[in-house]
Formats: C-alpha cells, structure tokens, sequence
C-alpha cells in the first residue's frame, strides 16, 4: 500500500486527508467483503484494502440483533464452501452462532489486517484521464485500480414516514437497531410489518409485553421450519469431510428442486397445501385465521419458515390489524381501518431498502453520473455484476440475482468467481481498464426481463421488494442457481471494452497523480460512451 503524506504537493489536494493507493478497494466487510478479501488473497493481490462502515465485520449479522434472529438456510449450506463449518449448533443458526463463524473465518485466513473499520465510502468516482478510482471516506482519499462494492442490500431500513410519527411521546425504533437497553415486560407494543423479521421477534417478545397490537399489510406464507438442536454425536460424523460434503450438495440438490416452483409457478401449489395446513393446526379462529390466509401465489413474496409464530399471534394479550396503519396521534396509533390503540412502543419490522442500493447513490462512473442517476430506480447490471460505464468495478449481490430459495452464499462465491476472472485477466494481459459492453449489458438484461415474465414474482399476485418503483423486477433471478454459477464462472473478457496499456495492478501511485483537485463534486464529461 503506498501512502503519502498529507503535505505533499499531490495529497493536498486541497484537502487535509491523507492520500493513499491500493490495486483494489473492497467497500463492506460483511460476508461478501471477507470471501471477496480472501478469494483476492488467493489470486496473489495482496495491495487491497476492505473499507468497513462500522467498527466490526459481519454486515446484515452485525446489525440485527433482535431477540429470535435467525437464518432461513439450514446450517450446513450457509457457508462458504471453502471454509465449512461442522459443529453448528442448530440446523437453522442463530445471529450469534453466524457472526461467530464470519468473526473466525475473516480470522482463519488472516484478513482482519486488511479491513479499516469505522471508514464509510462517502464518495467516489472514476478519474478516467488516469483510470483510476478515487474514493473518499472521512479519513482518507484512495486511489483504486478496481473496486468490488460488497456493501449488501440489507443495511438501509425502511421507516415509514407516517403523519404524527416524530411526534410520538413513546420510544420507536427498527428491528435492525434493536433496543436491548428497553425493557418490553408490560409494556404495550405495536408492531408495524409483518416481514420475516417480524416472523421471528414477535414470539419472543409477546410473553414480556402486556399488550401486542401487530400492524399487517398483507400476510405471509409461512411453512413449518424443520429446526432443532444439534447433538455432538451428528456433529463429529459431520466433521468428516465427505459427511459434510455429502450433506451441503443432498440440502442444495433438494433446494434447488424446490426453486423449479419459482419458475412454474403451478408447482408451488402443492407446497401452499402445506402451508395452509400449518396455519389451521396452528390458529383456531376462523376470523383469526382470514386474516393470516394470504391470496397471492406462495413464493411471490419471501417464503418464511416458523413454528411459533401463529401460536404467538393467536395469544389472548395480541391483536392482529390487517388493515396497516394511517397515522400516529401521541400514543395512539390510528389503523387504516380507523381502529385506536395505545401503545407505549413502537417497532418497525418494515424491512430494508432492497432494490434502492445505497451504494448506487455515491458512485459516479465515465460521464460523471452515479449509478442512482442512471438506473432511475430501476438496477440494472450485466451478470449482476457489473455496469456500463463503471470500468473496473464488480459488485456483488448486484441486481437480478436474488434466487428465494438457496443459500445466498451460492451467488456470493459465483460472484467472486467472475470477480476473480476479471482480476487475473488484468493482470495476465496488463489490462489499465475493463468496461462492460452496452450492447452487452443491454443483451443480457433483455433475456433476464424476458424470462422473468414466467416467475411467480412477477405472476403471482402480490406487492413485493421484487418490483421496483418503476414496475420492473430488478432482483429475481430468472435461472436455477446452476445456470448462475455457469454464468460466472468465466471472465468472458470479449464482451468487455479493454485498454491495455500496462499499468494494471501494482498500484497507482498517489504521488504520480496529475489531478489538481479530487472531483467530489459532479463534473460531467460530456463523453458519449459506446
């Protein structure tokens, strides 16, 4: 890494950060940051930095918190498949147990070094007279060759803004900023949302609270989840090798027959027998159970695994609105259907900011445009992965690769792959920059909507974060996972622009930068770019 000091001619920049360089940035160490910096590990780049908003790792399992968090993937797929874990200690792990394992395998292969905590991307935008990336954080400028955003989309919750809410005398908060220093005993609770946040923490606080009042839009389909302590007889057969091989490829398999439905749709009917057959075992009342019954095809929102929920729901001290909320009137709150209740908390289990990447906002490529300007609401990358006019960037977990039904370790690691193609081909053929095709991209993403017109997201009846503001679904996948994985697993470098100039990686040196002044401030290019 090279660093200059901050009185140097070049590092001031008009600025009093300091100035460093590096071959590749990483912006977020949650799970895709630290495969990202372990895959880059293993290609022999090693002058790379993991740029971490908050003072620890582990992303979506660092922020919530919430009593009864929990993975939706059984244990032994949730992983990754490099470092598999044996001894989990449940089937379905807990928040604890998986932020434990990311914790150990950042450690396992020596990448905390790597990682600078409590450094938030601002700003960044792609020098194109240098080919460089510059980035700005509160306590640095960096030059990049290239950047993997792995910043995740499950970081940025949603807070509905209802009338009266700033207003509202009690204590309110999301579940991802969990209030661990408030006690719930006896107190009366609303929750707002019904997503699969809410799925797990309403159980655990309906015995503390004196009153529950759960604000639904729609229902969920929710099936049994098949979960259960791990005795250490099963966890010293699974530390075999071929025993936990032999297992994570038998639940993929089975997973990956499931997500046929999601493609044919019709199948799904027989697994929403199931479903409403849990629901009746589970709930008595009728009118109780209406409301619970949703009327959409399952599978077009999120499925969601649970054994206690309706049990929690159908307690005497819970009430159940299906109707959502209009506003908050001081302690009241005021229901759609012009029901008032009085509640001392509020939590929102509204969800997350999914198809909006908070990302796309602070990224300005080529024509000095961000990612936010271009898409309009509507992502849109080649491969999920990388975007015209952002040279030398790859995400992961970018749009269209949402999958409903397996592991989203299974997209991470086919993601690095094609990152790590990309990377070799850099290296190997000394490559300064590599741009995606417009007619490439535009290709890909005609097929992609295409064959999205026949899955349940888009055909099965409901308002979900698969449909963006614009009407477009910019997250499904329209493919099995193996599809994916043959999607990425080679650089297809010839659907790329390429500059081979010989700069590559050995990276660029923040003392030989010719610019006056980093352009934090939108500076279009008046470029066209083919």
């Amino acid at each position: 890494m090279t660093q200059v000091s901050s009185n140097s001619d070049s590092a001031s920049l008009h600025t009093s950060l300091p100035v460093q360089s590096v071959d590749v940035l990483i912006v977020g160490a949650g799970i895709s940051g630290i495969g990202a910096a372990i895959r880059l590990k293993k290609e022999g780049v090693s002058n790379f930095v993991v740029l971490e908003k908050s003072d620890s790792l582990g992303g979506t399992w660092r922020d919530n918190t919430y009593p009864g968090c929990a993975c939706d993937v059984p244990s032994a797929l949730y992983s990754f498949s490099f470092a598999q874990k044996a001894d989990w200690s449940r089937v379905f792990a807990g928040q604890e147990e998986i932020l434990e394992y990311v914790n150990d395998t950042a450690s396992q292969f020596s990448v905390m070094p790597f990682i600078r905590f409590g450094e938030p991307t601002e700003d960044a935008y792609w020098d194109d007279a240098q080919s460089v990336w510059v980035v700005r954080t509160a306590k640095n400028i960096w030059y990049a060759r290239m950047i993997i955003s792995c910043a995740g989309y499950l970081h940025e919750p949603i807070i509905p803004d209802f009338p009266g809410l700033k207003e509202f005398p009690g204590e309110a908060f999301h579940s991802s900023h969990w209030r661990h220093d408030l006690d719930l005993t006896g107190k009366r609770v609303a929750v707002i949302g019904t997503g699969a946040s809410a799925i797990q923490f309403v159980p655990e606080i309906q015995p503390l609270v004196s009153d529950l009042k759960v604000y639904q839009r729609t229902p969920q389909w929710i099936l049994p989840k098949p979960d259960s302590s791990m005795p250490s007889l099963p966890q010293r057969f699974l530390g075999l090798p071929f025993a936990k091989q032999s297992l994570r490829k038998a639940i993929y398999a089975s997973f990956e027959t499931f997500g046929i439905g999601f493609r044919r749709p019709s199948l799904l009917k027989h697994v929403e027998r199931i479903a409403r057959g849990h629901l009746r075992w589970a709930v008595r009342d009728a009118e109780l159970r209406d409301k619970l019954t949703p009327d959409y095809t399952l599978g077009c929102k999120r499925m969601l695994l649970s054994n206690n929920y309706y049990p929690a729901i159908a307690q005497r001290n819970v009430e159940l609105f299906d109707s959502g909320v209009m506003e908050i009137r001081g302690n009241t709150v005021i229901g759609q259907d012009g029901s008032e209740r009085d509640v001392d908390v509020i939590i929102f289990g509204t969800g997350f900011k999914v198809s909006d990447q908070p990302i796309s906002h602070l990224v300005r490529g080529i024509d000095g445009r961000s990612m936010a300007d271009i898409w309009q609401g509507s992502p849109e990358a080649y491969r999920g992965s990388s975007v015209t006019g952002f040279p030398n960037m790859f995400m992961v977990l970018g749009p269209n690769l949402a999958i409903g039904h397996n592991s989203a370790f299974i997209v991470i690691e086919a993601q690095l792959n094609y990152a790590m193609g990309a990377v070799r081909a850099m290296k190997a053929l000394e490559l300064e920059r590599i741009d995606v095709k417009r007619s490439a991209q535009a290709h890909y993403n005609e097929k992609v909507q295409r064959d999205l017109q026949k899955t349940v997201w888009n055909t099965g009846g409901c308002s979900s974060y698969y449909i963006d503001v614009n009407g477009k679904n910019s997250i499904g996948f329209p493919w099995s996972t193996l599809t994916m994985q043959r999607l990425l697993a080679k650089f297809d470098i010839e659907n790329y622009h390429i500059v081979p100039t010989g700069k590559c990686f050995g990276a660029p040196q923040a003392d030989e930068m010719t610019q006056a002044e980093p352009a934090f401030e939108v500076k279009a290019m008046e470029k066209e770019y083919a």
